[in-house]
């Protein structure tokens, strides 16, 4: 299942399209918090894709579901998780 998330911001040519796929057995929650004024958080189930677009200077937070909790499992620059198009 692919989620694509799009964001209203004036700063939109500078935003990356990114793509990140939880590959764990667990839910995941994805947070971007580094960008002042700017609100992006998602849960994402087991083998979900979800496409987003992200200011350049974005850091995608990945916690991990527990029963009660979620637990901060990686921070990646979005610019890791750019989409690039195949040159022809």
């Amino acid at each position: 299942m692919v989620q694509v998330i799009s964001t209203l911001t004036s700063e939109r040519a500078k935003e990356l399209l990114c793509s990140y796929i939880n590959a764990t057995g667990q839910i995941q929650i994805a947070r971007i918090s580094n960008i002042s004024n700017w609100y992006f958080e998602r849960v994402i189930f087991p083998g979900q894709r979800l496409l987003f677009n992200a200011p350049q200077a974005a850091q995608l937070e990945i916690h991990t579901g527990k029963v009660a909790s979620a637990i901060l499992t990686d921070t990646i620059p979005c610019d890791r998780l750019q989409v690039t198009q195949p040159a022809d």
